[in-house]
């Protein structure tokens, strides 16, 4: 049992596709550049936003149908939504946003002091959201949806509004409570960081359009879409056309090279991240000369800019990893060769 969206809605310039599955007890990201469609994916599930068409399921319970003429109202969807502003009642203590989400009142304070006690919020009960700090009310906000017993959990970039020397913490936080909630939960976010550190799987969105879900690892070691491998950190990206005996021609780089898996129909590009690029001697398979264009000292580590044959500009850069202390022994060298290995590289095609 889990959850199944599949929804469409047209807003004119923008138009909605999104089609996926998760399942009980799974956190799901849903990643995406500002814009995509991911929080308005939520808020069709939630019952806010109407799809123009499909069909939403929840644990064998159909929360809209447009065939079936089924829009079941939010208050009756058993849908947690965690909103990015947290949405509390100013003029409320945190006991008293608790309670709010209660459904049964006679249990209503046994479940309030549950609760406290859960997401550690003993000595707040008197408090005012103005009163607490940003983790303190993103707590008070989940123990509000919690309260009222979801089936699912709809969290809208729920550390966007924290200031970062926070957002660690709360993360931890978060991540505990999450693990043991035994329906789906959704996790909206642009941050391909948080996605890995929190999620089992992701969906990504891309102008409004769904992919296919893929565990988180897969995701990170090989994408299959340009939108994907972009949002997944890959900043070294080449426009690619496939040149025959399984060989693919990086049209930016100005080189010719052989990935090491099959290559994908409607091939378009390829990539390879700057950690995974190897600085060698000279000439070889899946290899080019570079000129250096710029050295960025970071904490840990080095980063160097480098034009290639295609050129000095926009794509046709490459930007390689060092660990730091490893650039002196390579700056003297004009030009300098780089290696992208063959199991490195990231066939892509560009939608999914």
């Amino acid at each position: 049992m889990g959850l199944s969206v599949d929804v469409h809605k047209d807003l004119g310039a923008f138009r909605l596709d999104v089609s996926f599955e998760t399942e009980s007890g799974q956190l799901t990201g849903l990643l995406g550049a500002s814009g995509c469609g991911k929080s308005m994916t939520l808020r069709c599930i939630a019952g806010i936003e109407r799809p123009d068409r499909g069909r939403i399921v929840l644990d064998g319970r159909v929360l809209f149908d447009s065939e079936a003429h089924i829009d079941l109202p939010p208050q009756q969807r058993r849908v947690g939504y965690l909103f990015q502003s947290y949405a509390l009642f100013p003029n409320m203590t945190v006991e008293q946003n608790i309670a709010v989400g209660v459904r049964e009142k006679k249990a209503r304070r046994e479940t309030v002091e549950r609760l406290v006690r859960t997401l550690y919020l003993e000595g707040q009960e008197k408090k005012y959201p103005r009163q607490l700090s940003g983790g303190q009310q993103q707590r008070v906000a989940l123990a509000r949806i919690l309260a009222s017993v979801p089936e699912a959990l709809l969290l809208d970039e729920p550390f966007s509004a924290l200031d970062s020397y926070l957002k660690w913490q709360v993360e931890l936080e978060l991540s505990d409570l999450l693990s043991s909630f035994p329906g789906p939960v959704l996790f909206v976010t642009h941050n391909r960081d948080e996605v890995q550190r929190l999620c089992q799987q992701v969906c990504v969105l891309d102008n409004g359009r769904s992919q296919a879900v893929l565990p988180v690892q897969q995701l990170f070691q090989a994408p299959r879409t340009l939108s994907a491998c972009l949002l997944s950190g890959c900043k070294n990206i080449s426009r690619a056309r496939a040149a025959g005996d399984g060989q693919v021609e990086a049209l930016d780089w100005g080189v010719t090279l052989t990935p090491a898996g099959p290559l994908p129909e409607g091939l378009s590009h390829i990539g390879v991240r700057a950690h995974y690029i190897k600085p060698v001697d000279g000439p070889g398979p899946n290899r080019l000369p570079c000129t250096v264009e710029r050295v960025v000292e970071n904490v840990f580590s080095t980063v160097v800019m480098l034009s290639t044959p295609g050129g000095s500009q926009g794509f046709s850069r490459l930007r390689i990893e060092l660990e730091k202390g490893r650039w002196p022994e390579l700056a003297d060298r004009d030009p300098l060769w780089l290696e992208l290995p063959a199991g490195d590289l990231l066939p892509l095609t560009r939608d999914g």
